[in-house]
């Protein structure tokens, strides 16, 4: 195969029972050698990613794959060659994970996979695995904000991690007083917050990264936040992922997906739309519109992180 024809490969984030993830180090002598890398190898001609990942992770890892779903694709170009890596998280497998081939191994805390190098297209792979498979989006707080972290705790104390805190209509001191007591009960759950707001607001009060709505996106050049803080984004169509892409976005929604009460007027992308923005999409991106916790399993084969969502993630069912 000629360097610069596109290599198709099938790779695989196996999970254990403790949530860890099985990663190998490449031989010196190959490409990226020395690297840690997720187990696969080359989709054959004619044959499909799911019977290229059960024969390369037997020849590899010595396991069965018994259940898996889609976690990620992605395309990267190295500079002696382009690669499309369809990702698969598997979570029930047969056998014991090893180096059936003398590689070194290890099972890591999700986390700490920041702690190894890994090939520069992996990068959006330890994203997908730091991140849930929702994103609550927090209804207008209204005026009484005692209620408001009311609900926000019983939605943490629900399950949920990861919170984008929406507030348009209030004025900046305001939202900075609601974003301090907001973070504060996130990290009393060990949640994390994120501001669609002004970048300098998530230096300011310390919280976990920015949400930056279309206008905010399409104004930047460049990334507004060091990469020890998460940058997301909303995204509506192919400019707004490609702009996503330049600026070095961690993750984005994407929508409506489907039919909305809060946007009834928005016409829905439909579920092959968003395959095919998640195709172009160097990160993870969550499907947003019309979305509940039933729609998870569609979204997943569609490419998606997972879904976002105001209503059916609200303990307070705004």
């Amino acid at each position: 195969m000629r360097d610069n024809q596109q290599i198709y490969v099938a790779a695989a984030a196996i999970c254990n029972a403790r949530n860890e993830i099985f990663i190998a180090r490449r031989p010196e002598h190959v490409h990226q050698g020395g690297l840690w890398e997720f187990p696969g190898g080359k989709v054959e001609p004619g044959e499909s990613v799911r019977d290229a990942l059960q024969r390369e992770l037997h020849e590899e890892t010595g396991i069965e794959v018994v259940a898996a779903r889609p976690l990620i694709r992605l395309h990267y170009d190295y500079p002696d060659k382009s690669v499309l890596l369809d990702v698969w998280l598997v979570r029930q497998f047969n056998g014991i994970a090893h180096g059936r081939e003398g590689q070194p191994v290890q099972w890591v805390a999700r986390k700490s996979l920041l702690n190894y190098e890994f090939p520069a297209a992996n990068r959006p792979i330890i994203t997908a695995l730091q991140l849930p498979d929702t994103y609550l989006i927090t209804p207008s707080p209204g005026t009484n904000t005692e209620v408001f972290l009311a609900n926000l705790e019983n939605s943490l104390q629900s399950g949920i991690n990861l919170v984008q805190l929406r507030a348009p209509d209030l004025p900046d001191a305001s939202y900075g007083a609601l974003a301090r007591d907001a973070l504060a009960l996130c990290r009393q759950y060990d949640a994390q917050l994120i501001l669609n707001s002004d970048p300098a607001w998530v230096e300011r009060l310390g919280a976990h990264g920015v949400h930056l709505n279309s206008r905010r996106l399409m104004a930047l050049s460049s990334r507004p936040l060091a990469t020890d803080s998460w940058v997301a984004a909303s995204c509506h169509n192919a400019a707004e992922i490609a702009q996503a892409n330049r600026i070095g976005a961690d993750f984005a929604v994407l929508g409506p997906v489907l039919p909305t009460r809060t946007h009834p007027q928005a016409a829905p992308l439909g579920w092959e739309v968003l395959r095919q923005m998640t195709d172009v999409a160097n990160f993870p991106v969550y499907a947003l519109g019309g979305m509940s916790a039933e729609h998870l399993p569609v979204a997943h084969e569609h490419g998606a992180q997972g879904i976002a969502a105001i209503r059916s993630l609200w303990a307070g069912n705004a």
